[in-house]
């Protein structure tokens, strides 16, 4: 039986639509059905960009709108595409607006696709004072700033490289019920499950089959258009990583796509978000890409466990990265609601059951 709306936790896709049709949600132009994921909307981009000389966030008292011009180097229409060139900072106002209930806040996150390009895409608003969180009952409009970070893109409007999670209240489960989660619905194969803060991630370098283990962003590659699927080869972008002894040494200022050695899983019941950071492992950032969605490699979704692609950048010194290292963690959230549809099921998805995978746009072997 359906919760009723004012439950804890994160706002199922269901209550998203509810939220649409109060005018909490909206959109210039509206928000389309195909925006609603299980527990996230997609974000589009809006048609101005600007290109910043250093990153900022607004602070109390301060809007988006009037902090730019001190930070403005030009701005640009998108309606004809436009190239966010690798290293530069830029900030578009999204389609998207909040007016959000007092009880309800917001988190933001980079697509699975933004990701995997080792693109930096977070959302900043009026008097912001993180980057991807929205404080309870905030009115007014979402800007995204881009930082492309290996390769250059072609954007346009409309393009979704984020999505907003809403949450009613504090959802997080404790180790002890995650345990007892795990118990019930094992949420890890491959391995025991190790939890402590959330479910402990590890990185995967003794594949079943062959020695290929990840692979690493070429420095002076060309630029990828956001809208083509399947479109590039990948040697053209990437450089593949192979070891015979479950090690790898990642190089300071390096981009590697590797994977988890475990399978996950998220029931129904539930929604995840990656810690970016786990500190005491090393100077490295694990996953910008960080929401998984109810159903992400649940069985009944068509998953049988999937594993998760682990998004990397080494920063001061050659690291040495060993099979089943624990590189991040996985939070999982109570549902206010289990979602009407589940990742995988209905729903367009790129990454179910998935492996080691670059993003959409490059094809596979």
């Amino acid at each position: 039986m359906a919760q009723p709306m004012q439950s804890t936790g994160v706002l199922p896709s269901q209550n998203l639509r509810a939220m649409i049709a109060s005018g909490a949600l909206s959109g210039t132009p509206a928000i389309m059905p195909d925006q609603i994921q299980p527990a996230s909307l997609d974000l589009r981009l809006g048609t101005q960009a600007v290109r910043l000389r250093a990153s900022f966030l607004p602070g109390k008292g301060h809007n988006v709108a009037d902090r730019l011009s001190e930070f403005e180097m030009h701005r640009f229409d998108l309606r004809d595409g436009m190239v966010l060139e690798k290293g530069c900072v830029y900030v578009v106002e999204l389609m998207e607006r909040l007016a959000l209930p007092h009880d309800v806040q917001a988190v933001t996150n980079a697509k699975s696709s933004t990701g995997r390009l080792d693109l930096l895409v977070r959302v900043i608003t009026d008097e912001g004072v993180e980057f991807d969180r929205v404080g309870p009952g905030y009115t007014g409009p979402l800007y995204a700033e881009i930082c492309p970070r290996s390769f250059s893109v072609l954007v346009r409007p409309g393009m979704r490289l984020n999505q907003i999670r809403l949450r009613r209240g504090q959802s997080v489960l404790t180790d002890s019920e995650l345990t007892a989660l795990n118990s019930q619905t094992p949420l890890v194969s491959g391995g025991a499950a190790v939890i402590s803060e959330g479910l402990g991630f590890s990185v995967g370098l003794r594949p079943a089959e062959g020695d290929l283990v990840g692979y690493r962003a070429k420095p002076h590659a060309g630029v990828v258009d956001l809208d083509r699927i399947g479109a590039y080869d990948p040697a053209d972008f990437w450089e593949e990583l192979h070891s015979a002894n479950g090690q790898l040494i990642l190089d300071p200022g390096a981009f590697y796509i590797l994977v988890s050695r475990e399978s996950v899983s998220i029931p129904p019941g539930y929604a995840a978000e990656m810690a970016p950071y786990l500190a005491m492992v090393g100077e490295f950032r694990v996953h910008y890409a960080g929401f998984f969605d109810p159903g992400f490699g649940y069985v009944a979704a068509g998953g049988a466990g999937a594993r998760g692609v682990l998004e990397v950048r080494c920063h001061e010194a050659p690291f040495v990265l060993e099979d089943g290292q624990i590189v991040g963690r996985l939070v999982y959230e109570r549902m206010a609601e289990i979602p009407d549809a589940l990742y995988g099921v209905g729903i367009a998805s790129n990454y179910q059951g998935q492996g080691l995978k670059l993003a959409k746009h490059f094809r596979m072997p």
